[in-house]
């Protein structure tokens, strides 16, 4: 007896390739799956109403989307995060949420971006680039803010894959390591990654000189640096954030660096994104920006798309599914 296949509605918002890259992606599945590729995910209501999967990058699916599609079984985010899913209406449902936490695809490269952020930031590049082209030798101004990454202290707020991948560079760094989250690791880890140390958040944000964050986001870490934790950080710290852009209050932030409370922030991640003309940090001093480019090289997204279409693979053709969230 042959099974029909199954309708797998595969949505890629315009801002991370739209169309054109849920094209590639369609390529990719068995042919026992039907695959309709939409930018939104109710663009097409009957692919919706008909679908067993939906496979999204960064396109949110909502308890509406969820409540028409009566047959869907699985969402599969084709990310780290998942919070732009309804899960609690998902479980509800009994349909399965799956990230592609455990594939390591978007590691290597996030890990990069948060040491370019955070040499950018400590080489003072980006002033003077523009100093330079302007026929501006600011060197002399500039040199009372170049610092060295050696022997200063990384804070790394989430120590998972990503985390961990950065504490690696670190120790080529010669950086100190602290770490904050939920749970020690074990200590041959802890000693792999140069002798990194589980300290509380708040021990964390007074010792570090850099705080990276690389935490999922969830209602406990919403704007997890607040105004109030932000003021914990010595005014020489730089932020980092490569992780989700909710993690840290934006205009808190905004304040700490218009004040000189901090010394700088790397920011790859907004809220929401792409960012309004009208966020602060956009023109705050001594700011390093770039538009969530840590999961987007072109060898990231092959190994993001393989990961997340083997797992919907997997799933319809009788096997477990993998990274179920919520």
């Amino acid at each position: 007896m042959t099974t029909a296949p199954k309708n797998v509605l595969a949505v890629v918002a315009p801002h991370v390739g739209g169309r054109a890259a849920g094209a590639g992606l369609a390529t990719l599945f068995p042919g026992e799956a039907n695959v309709t590729v939409v930018e939104a995910t109710d663009e097409d209501p009957a692919a919706l109403r008909a679908a067993h999967v939906i496979i999204t990058a960064l396109s949110p699916v909502t308890a509406e989307h969820l409540a028409a599609a009566p047959d869907l079984e699985l969402v599969q985010c084709a990310s780290h995060g998942f919070e732009y899913v309804d899960v609690d209406a998902a479980r509800a449902r009994d349909v399965l949420v799956c990230n592609i936490g455990s594939s390591g695809a978007e590691s290597q490269n996030v890990a990069e971006q948060t040491f370019a952020l955070m040499l950018a930031l400590a080489k003072q590049l980006i002033p003077a680039h523009t100093a330079l082209v302007e026929a501006d030798w600011a060197l002399p101004r500039l040199q009372r803010s170049l610092t060295e990454l050696c022997g200063k202290t990384l804070g790394i707020v989430g120590l998972g894959g990503i985390g961990q991948e950065v504490a690696r560079r670190a120790v080529a760094f010669d950086m100190t390591i602290v770490y904050a989250g939920r749970r020690r690791l074990p200590q041959e880890t802890e000693a792999r990654l140069g002798g990194a140390r589980h300290v509380p958040l708040d021990e964390l944000l007074r010792t570090a000189d850099y705080v990276s964050l690389h935490a999922p986001l969830t209602d406990r870490t919403r704007h997890l640096l607040d105004a109030e934790r932000l003021a914990l950080l010595k005014p020489t710290a730089f932020v980092i954030n490569t992780a989700r852009g909710a993690l840290i209050d934006q205009d808190a932030l905004a304040d700490a660096l218009e004040k000189g409370a901090l010394a700088g922030a790397g920011i790859d991640v907004f809220d929401p994104e792409p960012p309004t003309p009208a966020l602060r940090l956009l023109k705050s001093p001594n700011v390093v920006l770039s538009p969530h480019v840590g999961g987007v090289t072109r060898e990231t997204l092959v190994r993001i798309a393989l990961a997340a279409v083997q797992n919907v693979a997997d799933f319809l053709t009788g096997g477990e599914a993998r990274d179920v969230v919520g």
